[in-house]
C-alpha cells in the first residue's frame, strides 16, 4: 500500500503541472509506470483513464470561461477519433512501443520549447482556420496518440501555436478537448484487444490522485501562471520523460 500511495502522490503532482496547460499528463504517466515496473499491457490503459479524469476537469473550467471554439474543435476531433481508435487496436511489440513513445516525446518537448519562446518574444496575429490542414493534423496526431497510448495534446498544441491558430487559452482548451476524445477512443481500442487481468484497484487510486492534482493545477494556473512559463516547464517534463523511456530501453536491451 505504501508503494501505491507514493505512486499516487507522483501522479497527483504530474496532473497538477500538466493540467496547468490543458494537458492530461499521459506521457509522464506512461514513463513513470514503465520505470516502476508496471506491466506493459496495463500502462496504456491506466494512462488513458487518468487522462480522461484530468482533462474532464479542465474542460468544465474552459466551458465556464467560453474558451472552447466548437467549430474549430469539431474538425480536429472528427478526423482524430477514428484514427486514434485504429492506432489503439494495432498490436506492436513492447520495445517498439517504448522507442516510438520516447522519440515522440523528445520531438514534442522541442516543439513546446520553441513555441513558448516564440510566444514570449513577439506579438501574434491569428490565422483563419483551414479545415483541410486541421483535419490532416487531427488525423495524424490522433493515430500517433492511439498508437502510443496518450491523448495527443502535447503533439497538437505546439503545432497549433506555430500556426498562430488561436490564443494560448483557446489552444489549451482545444488540447484538453482533443485529449478527452482521443483518450476515450484509445480506451475503447485498448479494451477490445486487451487480454488478462487488469489492476482496477491501482487504477482507481491513481485516477483519484490525478483528479485532485488536476483540479488544483487547472484552478491555480488560470489565476497565477503565465502561459509561456507553464509550457516551458511542461517541455522540460516531457523531455525528461522521453529520455527516461529511451534510457530504460538502452539499459535493458
Amino acid at each position: 500500500m505504501q508503494f501505491e500511495m507514493f505512486l499516487a502522490l507522483l501522479f497527483a503532482l504530474i496532473a497538477f503541472v500538466y493540467a496547468s496547460v490543458g494537458f492530461g499528463g499521459g506521457s509522464s504517466y506512461l514513463a513513470l509506470l514503465a520505470v516502476v515496473g508496471i506491466g506493459y499491457p496495463d500502462i496504456r490503459l491506466i494512462a488513458l483513464c487518468c487522462n480522461v479524469i484530468v482533462v474532464s476537469g479542465n474542460i468544465v473550467l474552459f466551458l465556464k470561461r467560453k474558451e472552447i471554439n466548437w467549430k474549430k474543435n469539431l474538425i480536429l476531433v472528427a478526423a482524430s477519433m477514428p484514427l486514434a481508435f485504429l492506432g489503439a487496436i494495432l498490436r506492436i511489440k513492447e520495445v517498439t512501443f517504448f522507442i516510438l513513445l520516447g522519440i515522440s516525446l523528445l520531438l514534442a518537448a522541442i516543439l513546446l520549447w520553441i513555441q513558448s519562446t516564440n510566444i514570449s518574444t513577439r506579438k501574434r496575429t491569428y490565422t483563419v482556420s483551414n479545415p483541410g490542414i486541421d483535419g490532416a493534423f487531427g488525423a495524424g496526431v490522433g493515430f500517433l496518440s492511439g498508437l502510443v497510448g496518450i491523448g495527443g495534446g502535447i503533439f497538437l498544441s505546439p503545432l497549433l501555436h506555430l500556426l498562430n491558430w488561436d490564443t494560448s487559452r483557446k489552444i489549451a482548451a482545444t488540447a484538453s478537448f482533443f485529449i478527452f476524445i482521443n483518450s476515450l477512443a484509445g480506451i475503447a481500442g485498448q479494451i477490445i484487444q486487451f487480454s488478462g487481468n487488469f489492476n482496477w484497484e491501482l487504477t482507481g487510486i491513481l485516477c483519484l490522485a490525478v483528479f485532485v492534482g488536476g483540479q488544483a493545477g487547472a484552478h491555480f494556473s488560470l489565476k497565477f501562471f503565465k502561459p509561456h512559463a507553464i509550457r516551458r516547464v511542461t517541455a522540460i517534463l516531457v523531455l525528461i520523460a522521453g529520455i527516461e523511456i529511451l534510457w530504460k530501453q538502452i539499459i535493458f536491451e
